[in-house]
């Protein structure tokens, strides 16, 4: 991968990566497609990062088809795909993480304690390998996308990142490899994380500026569902993740609900 990126970069190109766990989806192919329109070439990651997953998830049940996401990767037109496995990640000896101080203390990294630490380690090390000057990555985990941001600007990496926006299925759900989890009844109760982030918009767009409203609001739409389990909704500023208890200015609902085995999460910007 190295010396693939090396000859790349003498030749005067440039390279997009896109980083994925596999079990590829249309949301990921849309981060590809976006990669194509920005740099001359390419790569896709498939990894599923062990780091990132506490002791009671799901790393051994993640859902895995190696073939065919290089097929769907090769109908996409990237240039390479980077399949390495934990021990070249994690080779014996392997001691050093990255870790942010504030931004993974919201949203998921409440309940998912180490689990940021595990993201931002494991993009630092393809950062690294694969030498893009661009990467990307999806809106989905917005949070996501925020610490990535936030560790390449700390650490001086010169890579810019680029958010691309959520896909989503006919019926609204957000596209997700931990989708396929679900039964068909829990695929039907998995709409209401769209339908209540839809609601909050509406009722923002037409004066509501009481976060606590708008996440009662959501809640009762999303525990109408017996199966749904919330594990926060919560209503913030798109830049710190800080609670943002009066809708003065475009605010990110963003919220985590476990349907089944599947945990689920969503977001939307609401503007007043």
């Amino acid at each position: 991968m190295r010396a693939f990126s090396s000859g790349l970069h003498r030749s005067g190109k440039t390279i997009a990566l896109v980083p994925t766990m596999g079990f590829l989806h249309q949301g990921h192919l849309s981060l590809m497609e976006k990669g194509n329109a920005l740099a001359d070439h390419v790569v896709a990651s498939i990894f599923v990062n062990p780091t990132q997953f506490g002791p009671n998830e799901d790393l051994s049940a993640y859902p895995r088809d190696e073939a065919r996401d290089l097929e769907m990767t090769r109908r996409t037109g990237v240039d390479a795909v980077f399949m390495p496995d934990v021990q070249q990640i994690y080779p014996h000896g392997f001691q050093t993480t990255v870790s942010l101080k504030v931004l993974p203390n919201h949203l998921c990294g409440l309940s998912r304690p180490g689990h940021f630490d595990g993201v931002a380690t494991v993009v630092a090390k393809l950062l690294g390998i694969v030498m893009p000057q661009v990467a990307i990555f999806g809106e989905k985990d917005f949070q996501q996308l925020a610490i990535i941001r936030q560790m390449v600007r700390d650490l001086d990496m010169g890579i810019d990142i680029v958010g691309a926006p959520i896909v989503r299925e006919a019926d609204g759900v957000a596209m997700s490899s931990r989708n396929m989890y679900l039964s068909a009844d829990q695929r039907r109760s998995a709409r209401c994380l769209y339908r209540a982030l839809k609601a909050a918009r509406q009722a923002v767009a037409d004066g509501e500026t009481d976060a606590d409203t708008i996440i009662r609001s959501a809640t009762s739409r999303i525990s109408a569902h017996p199966e749904a389990h919330i594990d926060y909704i919560t209503v913030c500023d798109p830049r710190t993740l800080d609670d943002m208890p009066v809708i003065n200015g475009p605010a990110l609902m963003a919220l985590a609900v476990k349907i089944g085995a599947a945990r689920l999460i969503d977001n939307m910007i609401l503007t007043p």
